[in-house]
């Protein structure tokens, strides 16, 4: 069973306070007995040195004014118990007995008729011991006060350990619970700490990615949609290749559906990338006279019919290649539902840009995909933030696109 992040914090927070506690208990200990240990060599030399001066002054060696120290002349004379631990040419040493004596000794060179004359100075320190001693009469309590402190460590660090993780808790928690499609919105994006660099990051993210799948789900959609139509008029015309040969009427219709697919695709595959194109400052007079001139070639329609109506420069903001498809797509509607008799006036007054189309009187209408070709194009301004507006009538048909014009 995987740990979760606070449980991996609070066992380490844990196992950190736990170490510390014991580091610091063996750290006292080992203080309390070198103290012990520096008092009770203190001693020992302050003796020694008064043993010598009495030395000097008498010449002979006098027992020590402690009850706790004890003056040798020689090796010998020490508890053999001292002997087998010291060796004879230690200057000090620290000897334990199994039978509760604990000594210090403390070598003392004098010199006696001219000769080198070692002494010893024996300290048995046991009825003094305070460290063992309060570790006998106190060791209870302090055990009890150092486990109160350990759990006590335990419970701020199981705090800690829950604070600081709780805000990451709550993140991935409502991070599970986003919903496809929904709104995305995370409570930690106002710290201003790393978590909060962390959930707007990841807002971001989740905004963008469902952005790409809506933009996918939309384009799968418009290809089921505008492909539709063209294709099964293509489908129908070559099934009658079977019966007879195909005529003008029906070739020229393969070619329009062949050049309605093309145009659909162009404008579906800029929607796709829609969120991805910059938005820039585009001479909207340029790109629609580019328009009108692809037209004419593919049309062969009589620029006569053509009233333009335009400011010598007309910038606007968008994408370039968004606005060429509306205007070509706008244009080719007009030549494809106006007849090739159609006349076509193109205007732009009080920000808003006009295209209209005449429509023979008594010509049945003409709904080959129109319908979703007015979706597209209104899904293309969308893109720009532009508006479009379509005025259908019985002699004439307008659109008017109101830009974003360039300040």
């Amino acid at each position: 069973m995987s740990w979760s992040i606070r449980r991996r914090l609070f066992a380490a927070l844990a196992g950190f306070t736990v170490l510390l506690c014991l580091c610091y208990t063996g750290l006292a200990l080992v203080i309390a007995y070198v103290t012990e240990d520096m008092l009770v060599q203190r001693l020992l030399e302050r003796e020694a040195a008064a043993v010598s001066m009495r030395w000097q002054q008498h010449g002979k060696l006098t027992p020590s004014g402690s009850d706790l120290i004890t003056v040798y002349g020689g090796y010998l004379d020490l508890p053999q118990a001292v002997r087998q631990q010291v060796p004879p040419s230690a200057p000090r040493g620290e000897v334990f007995t199994t039978t509760g004596q604990h000594y210090h000794v403390l070598a003392l060179d004098l010199v006696s008729a001219g000769q080198p004359r070692r002494s010893y100075l024996l300290a048995d320190v046991a009825p003094v011991l305070v460290v063992s001693r309060l570790a006998r009469e106190v060791g209870g309590v302090v055990a009890g006060v150092a486990l109160a402190l350990i759990a006590l460590a335990l419970l701020l660090a199981y705090w800690l350990a829950r604070r600081l993780v709780l805000p990451l808790q709550r993140l991935a928690r409502e991070a599970r619970l986003l919903a496809p499609g929904g709104a995305v919105h995370f409570s930690e994006r106002d710290r201003p700490d790393e978590i909060g660099f962390l959930a707007r990051r990841l807002e971001t993210t989740f905004a963008e990615l469902q952005a790409v799948l809506q933009r996918e789900q939309a384009f799968a959609r418009d290809v089921s949609h505008e492909l539709r139509t063209p294709l099964t008029l293509m489908h129908n015309t070559l099934a009658l290749d079977h019966a007879q040969a195909l005529g003008g009427q029906e070739q020229a219709q393969l070619r329009q559906s062949t050049h309605e697919m093309r145009a659909t695709l162009d404008v579906l595959f800029a929607l796709a990338r829609a969120e991805q194109l910059p938005g820039e400052v585009v001479e909207l007079r340029g790109g629609i006279e580019q328009c009108l001139l692809r037209l004419l070639d593919e049309y062969r329609w009589d620029a006569s019919l053509l009233t333009l109506d335009l400011p010598e420069r007309l910038e606007v903001v968008g994408n370039g290649q968004l606005t060429m498809l509306l205007i070509n797509n706008c244009l080719a509607n007009a030549l494809f539902h106006g007849g090739p008799d159609c006349r076509i006036s193109i205007a732009f007054a009080q920000g808003c840009l006009s295209i209209d189309n005449t429509v023979p009187a008594g010509q049945p209408r003409r709904v080959q995909g129109f319908a979703h070709g007015q979706n597209l194009l209104l899904r293309l301004a969308q893109a720009m933030h532009w508006d479009i507006v379509f005025h259908p009538g019985a002699t004439q048909y307008r659109v008017v696109i109101r830009p974003a014009l360039a300040q």
